[in-house]
């Protein structure tokens, strides 16, 4: 592992994620917005959580396609598209569906979650990105 997480006191506590990440390593893994869609299959308009759990899954397909984990990740972000802060409990549901399924810690890598009116298709509800930093 080359990523050590943490949230320092003064910090929020208790977030679905840790504030700081203290990456050692040379190797930089950079994975772009990953969506709810499997290969070419439509994805599940209006579901959330479904797309949530499935743009973690491609994230974790291609970290593992660099040789990296989410162990390795210092940096997760999240585009939801018509974002609404009563959507989060949505939101956290698709995470902790598939967490365990893709080797995603909990509390999870320093996260942000950036609303936004539109991706690049109507129906895609989440982009998910990754920073990773491998030895």
């Amino acid at each position: 592992m080359t990523a050590r997480l943490t949230s320092p006191d003064g910090m929020l506590q208790h977030a679905p994620y840790h504030h700081v990440a203290v990456a050692t390593g040379s190797t930089h893994v950079h994975v772009a917005g990953q969506v709810g869609q499997v290969g070419n299959e439509p994805v599940a308009a209006d579901d959330l959580a479904a797309q949530v759990a499935q743009a973690l899954r491609n994230t974790a397909t291609g970290l593992a396609g660099a040789g990296a984990s989410f162990s390795d990740v210092v940096r997760l972000t999240f585009y939801v598209a018509r974002w609404t802060p009563d959507r989060i409990e949505t939101l956290m549901a698709g995470v902790q569906s598939v967490a365990d399924e893709v080797g995603l810690p909990m509390p999870m890598p320093p996260a942000s979650l950036i609303g936004v009116e539109v991706l690049f298709e109507p129906d895609v509800l989440v982009e998910v990105e990754a920073t990773a930093v491998l030895p």
